[in-house]
């Protein structure tokens, strides 16, 4: 239950407010040298809007299908000998630093690491409302070698926006120019938000990010002063591991590092970066990759954020082969889905394929599913699904996952699981990898959009009049419009029933899709509800995947047996499910935490039923930044359930709180018996184009004894 084209603000909206705690640092963490501005700092880069990725050229003729990929020449790549590995760190500081000190504590990570000649951090600050030590200024953008222990301030600038492709591409024609070296790395470090909003939100430039198309930008002034790529690009950022994000860095660099999934707050571990480099200055960017990935997995070991972890290495010269055979498992996607029924079986598939960033209503979402799993989900009805699986493992050099993600195979890429209006599909149209795709995520959309089906879909819309596809051709932005005037209507006319939703014989509620409605139904779940006091709110506890069902039949009932989730003071969370695998499920519910919104997440393991508390989880922000501390629960923390609540005649209210709950010790969540008395229940039925079907409220009853009747 999670494809939703989302046209209005929720009634609770996830704030991006961050909590976190860290050491003031230490009088000895900066050294007061200064030297001058050099000349290179004084390059000026022009200003403009860049509509497309220009460092590839990708072309599709229509008549084979044939993908041609042909990418900037970046010089002769001739590098020193020198040894020295230089990594340039673009420290986009945001709330991580204002309000957790993340970025001075990384600084002093890098600090901590192995004295040695052969190894640097260069590194550029700004982007944040406040630094926690007292030598980096917030007022300006400031610049740093860190080396044997010891930080210099090398350059001052003044206050610029670190989500502006011109501010990075200056940093990066600044630092390569003044610090050229054998073995050269980039990392980006922030919120990501995945391939539609980037990374980089700057706090002080209204959280302004740097998009892929900036990136093409960037890197590409960059490298042509430079005359060769990086050994790698690596994003400390969440939700940059995606194969938008390896396409426009394959033309600049030789790897990519990155993440499918949130980062949690601690990030890479610098000083083990440090000492290996140190201690192995010949090293390549491959076997750094794998100290970048390990390390990082065991941090979030040490703080128990691993469960969530994915980490990848990506060889960027295997890409092409990669997007290549993509683009043909696509075209057929494409055709096959032409059969609503095996339409409906691959998006089916594709829902329940691994998942990154919430991607739920409380949370948020991002759009990033894993690339093996939109393939996996489709193989048994499209042809390709091997070709692609084999040249994902061959680019996929090195990763590691933890227990959530076993199933994530390296790269993700973006899937409609949400749409939150015209712009978001505006973009991906400048970034998709095949034209195929884009077609295929264009026509769930609009069909759904309009009132005649496939029939008004125009599957020529990207091919020119010669029937060919360029990935840099600069599409019409208003084709999305159609977006724009869409409405979710709760009652979608896709969904049609040869047996409406009714209390059974049986007792039980269900209901039966007829073949229409099975071939254009995406996924069934139930709501619960409960009644306030005053007897005037409908209050949504949340959603149970307790529904018995077949897709073969159409036949759904539900299968509720009447236990939920609940604070130790009896109070009923309002609970979304978040992933479910083999042996647990994690759920989300939306919850003030001392008077601030935000998000409880909460792992249940079948086995025993019992409830984990993963700890609090602020969501993806309003641009779209992911919030990268998962914050444990501290005694005297006050828990005031939220939830989404209506009026008794349907109309939504804007938000209902429940009572306020102090944290003592571990809390031990409840999986119980609901309390005796009266509730409502719904089935909700997502259809494949984004509109959903929520079926009339049944009362339902629970009685001293348990047991339940409709």
């Amino acid at each position: 239950m999670k494809r939703r084209i989302i046209k209005k603000t929720l009634a609770f909206m996830v704030a991006g407010m961050l909590v976190f705690s860290c050491a003031a640092c230490d009088d000895e963490f900066l050294e007061d040298e200064y030297e001058s501005e050099n000349d290179a700092a004084n390059n000026v880069i022009p200003e403009g809007e860049v509509a497309r990725v220009n460092g590839i050229e990708m072309n599709v003729d229509n008549s084979t299908g044939k993908l041609t990929i042909s990418r900037k020449e970046i010089g002769k790549d001739e590098r020193s000998d020198d040894g020295v590995w230089t990594v340039f760190v673009y420290l986009c500081g945001t709330d991580l630093e204002s309000q957790g000190g993340m970025g001075t504590a990384d600084m002093k990570e890098m600090v901590a690491s192995t004295k040695s000649d052969m190894v640097r951090f260069v590194v550029q600050t700004g982007g944040t409302d406040g630094w926690n030590n007292d030598k980096v200024d917030d007022s300006m953008i400031q610049r740093f070698v860190i080396q044997n222990g010891k930080t210099k301030k090398i350059d001052e600038k003044d206050l610029a926006d670190m989500g502006s492709p011109d501010t990075l591409s200056d940093f990066l024609i600044w630092g390569t120019t003044e610090y050229n070296s054998e073995h050269m790395g980039l990392v980006m470090w922030n919120h990501g938000g995945g391939s539609i909003t980037g990374v980089c939100f700057d706090e002080k430039y209204n959280q302004d990010s740097i998009t892929l198309m900036e990136m093409d930008q960037a890197l590409s002034q960059c490298c042509e002063r430079s005359g060769r790529k990086f050994d790698f690009v690596g994003y400390d950022a969440c939700l940059m591991g995606t194969v938008e994000t390896a396409n426009v860095l394959a033309t600049y660099s030789d790897y990519m590092y990155g993440s499918e999934e949130m980062e949690p707050g601690s990030g890479w571990d610098y000083t083990a970066i440090g000492d290996y480099l140190a201690k192995n200055p010949d090293a390549d960017a491959v076997n750094l990759g794998k100290v970048v990935s390990d390390s990082f997995y065991e941090s979030c070991k040490k703080q128990k954020d691993d469960s969530i972890v994915t980490f990848s290495v990506i060889d960027l010269s295997k890409l092409d082969d990669l997007l290549i055979s993509f683009n043909s498992f696509a075209k057929n996607m494409y055709g096959v889905g032409e059969d609503s029924s095996e339409l409906a079986e691959m998006i089916r598939g594709i829902e329940e394929a691994d998942n990154y960033g919430g991607n739920n209503k409380t949370e948020g979402y991002t759009n990033m599913v894993d690339l093996g799993g939109i393939c996996n989900a489709c193989a048994p009805y499209v042809d390709g699904a091997k070709e692609v699986n084999d040249a994902l493992n061959k680019a996929v050099l090195y990763k590691v996952s933890g227990s959530v993600h076993k199933a994530a195979t390296g790269l993700s890429m973006y899937y409609p699981l949400a749409i939150q209006g015209s712009n978001e599909l505006s973009l991906f149209s400048k970034i998709s990898v095949s034209p195929y795709y884009l077609s295929f995520v264009d026509r769930l959309n609009k069909t759904g959009a309009t009132d005649d089906g496939f029939e008004d879909y125009d599957d020529e819309q990207w091919f020119e009049d010669d029937g060919s596809w360029n990935f840099s051709e600069d599409y019409d932005d208003d084709y999305w419009n159609y977006l724009d005037d869409y409405e979710q209507t709760g009652e979608s006319s896709y969904i049609t029933f040869s047996e409406e939703p009714n209390v059974r014989d049986d007792g039980t509620y269900g209901f039966t899709l007829d073949e229409n409605g099975i071939y254009n139904s995406a996924g069934v779940c139930a709501l619960v509800y409960e009644v306030s006091e005053d007897g005037n709110t409908l209050i949504e506890i949340g959603e149970t995947t307790d529904v018995s069902g077949d897709w073969q039949t159409g036949s759904f009932s539900d299968n509720f047996d009447g236990y939920w989730l609940s604070l130790p003071d009896g109070q009923n969370l309002a609970t979304y499910v978040v992933e479910e695998g083999e042996d647990y499920v994690i759920y989300t519910s939306p919850i003030l935490l001392n008077g601030e919104p935000t998000n409880l997440r909460m792992i249940q393991y079948y086995s025993d039923d019992h409830v984990e508390v993963e700890g609090t989880w602020d969501g993806i922000s309003q641009e779209g930044a992911a919030s990268r501390d998962i914050y444990k629960l501290h005694d005297g923390d006050i828990i005031t359930p939220s939830y989404f609540a209506y009026s008794m005649d349907g109309e939504e209210e804007e938000e209902y709180a429940g009572q306020d709950y102090t944290v003592s010790g571990k809390i031990d969540i409840n999986y119980d018996m609901m309390p005796v008395g009266e509730y409502y229940y719904s089935f909700c039925i997502d259809d494949i184009y984004g509109d959903y079907y929520v079926s009339d409220h049944v009362i339902f009853n629970i009685n001293e004894d348990g047991e339940i009747s409709f």
